[in-house]
């Protein structure tokens, strides 16, 4: 891979292993994984439970660390930024979605849309006004002043989709995002993550089981024996 590839790429994993030592001698998730995500591509990672997919979506997303090996989001290597170079990385350049939502109960729909800007300094006025007008896009423009518990299932993911795009990041890593959902509704928030990753050009990797979910995006992987191996689908 050359230097241009390489500053281009949303996302880049490079010789990523990971392994935990145990009573009886080391698990080993991930071997030598290679992944290169371009700027507004969409993947999908399928396999079995428990096979290493969330391990490697943390990794990715700094939440974890390799045993060995890099992963280099907009070009920088996370290996070589500190906690506090980590997070603010992780607030800029990354959006989190999480099977569960993962709101803050004691906030409105948005307040908790609104807190990633506030967490990078911009004033409560524009931090609002963004958060609204995301809201609005994914159809909870009625819905800002309530409350976790006082929205759906999907109302609470689409709000959580919502705050994970309010920084236009670079990437955006959904663990099992429709997985708490029931088809419909779940359907509705991929379709949502789906017009939001087009208008923002944001890249998207998405761990599933659901081949439905999987069969959309550009590219699918499969992580099996801690190996990513790609998947030659039918689209027909």
């Amino acid at each position: 891979m050359n230097d241009t590839t390489v500053s281009n790429a949303a996302l880049r994993c490079v010789h990523i292993a990971r392994s935990y030592p145990q009573a009886n001698g080391t698990l080993t998730v991930l071997r030598d994984v290679e992944l290169e995500v371009q700027p507004g591509e969409r993947l999908s990672i399928i396999g079995a439970s428990g096979c290493g997919k969330t391990t490697l979506l943390q990794i990715m997303g700094g939440l974890d660390e390799p045993t060995s090996g890099s992963v280099l989001v907009n070009g920088r290597d996370l290996s070589h930024l500190d906690d506090a170079e980590r997070g603010l990385m992780r607030n800029r350049s990354i959006g989190f979605v999480y099977q569960f939502h993962h709101l803050l109960p004691e906030f409105s729909a948005l307040e908790n849309v609104a807190m990633p800007l506030l967490i990078r300094r911009d004033t409560v006025d524009d931090a609002r006004k963004q958060a609204a007008d995301l809201l609005c896009r994914v159809g909870l423009g009625e819905r800002l002043d309530h409350k976790p518990s006082q929205l759906s299932g999907g109302e609470r993911q689409r709000a959580a989709v919502a705050r994970a795009l309010i920084t236009r990041p670079a990437l955006v890593l959904a663990d099992e995002p429709t997985g708490n959902l029931d088809g419909r509704t779940g359907g509705r928030v991929f379709e949502t993550m789906l017009e939001l990753n087009r208008d923002l050009g944001t890249s998207l990797v998405v761990v599933t089981h659901d081949m439905r979910i999987a069969r959309r995006m550009d590219r699918i992987l499969s992580l099996e024996d801690g190996v990513l191996s790609p998947v030659q689908v039918n689209q027909d």
